[in-house]
């Protein structure tokens, strides 16, 4: 394991509300991670720094939904040994929309959008 995903827990319909509020209060980022189809781990404001680890369409890890002592948590694992300095990276999954996302990864294999 290399981190957990910390955050409020909150149900879609905050979620939805708390994206729309987000936005116009300027916020540039907000930081959702879906862990199911009703519960999402808001940490935009009270997370921890697992929240800035980027998107990569060939990425150093991966996101894993874990249920400890019957709470769901999200924890980033490691795919490979990771060097001093190396960006931790895994793959957002996003659902695919209509708009699109560009994907400013710069992978080799990148699929040009997070959706």
């Amino acid at each position: 394991m290399v981190i957990e995903y910390v955050g409020q827990i909150i149900r879609q319909v905050i979620a939805d509300m708390r994206e729309r509020r987000y936005e116009e209060e300027g916020i540039g980022s907000s930081y959702l991670f879906r862990v199911d189809q009703d519960t999402i781990i808001d940490a935009t404001k009270c997370g921890n720094l697992a929240r800035f680890i980027n998107h990569s369409c060939n990425p150093n890890c991966y996101a894993k939904i874990i249920t400890v002592e019957s709470q769901k948590k999200i924890v980033i694992y490691s795919r490979q040994p990771i060097s001093i300095n190396e960006e931790i990276t895994y793959d957002y999954k996003f659902p695919i929309e209509e708009t699109k996302i560009p994907c400013l990864c710069g992978a080799d294999s990148c699929r040009g959008s997070l959706n």
